[in-house]
């Protein structure tokens, strides 16, 4: 693993789901890959989708699921370009992690059987604050 960030599973729920990578089309715009744009998306794990969008590799399918998905889905799983990815994912918050609901986080951990995050998935854990919680910012 040399090279590798690991990360803490304590206080962030998305780290055991993964179930949003694994459900939807992950597509955007083409200038937010790396050919067009420092740090950017890997082009390499993208495919056409139009003229002007792209999707992650895997993700335009019947049965998707994101090339930057790591790990099992509901046990432990991290994106391997999480800090180059693409605003979609950057967008779509989990479930209350915002104080609010997501419907399609919700959908999306039902059909993995996992049961929908509610407010006391994002408490911190004693000795923690919220600004050393371990979180991801919105996920896809």
């Amino acid at each position: 693993m040399s090279g590798q960030t690991v990360l803490s599973l304590s206080g962030n729920p998305c780290l055991q789901c993964g179930a949003c990578c694994t459900c939807f089309r992950v597509s955007f715009h083409w200038s937010e890959c790396d050919d067009f744009r420092e740090n950017g998306v890997p082009c390499a794990m993208t495919e056409a989708v139009t003229p002007h969008r792209v999707a992650m590799r895997g993700t335009n399918s019947p049965q998707p699921r994101c090339i930057a998905l790591q790990g099992t889905v509901g046990e432990a799983v991290y994106c391997a370009i999480h800090p180059r990815r693409a605003s979609v994912c950057r967008d779509f918050p989990a479930s209350w992690q915002d104080g609010v609901g997501n419907e399609r986080c919700d959908s999306a951990r039902a059909g993995y059987g996992l049961p929908p995050l509610t407010p006391d998935h994002w408490r911190t854990t004693p000795g923690q604050t919220p600004e050393t919680t371990p979180r991801l910012p919105r996920a896809a």
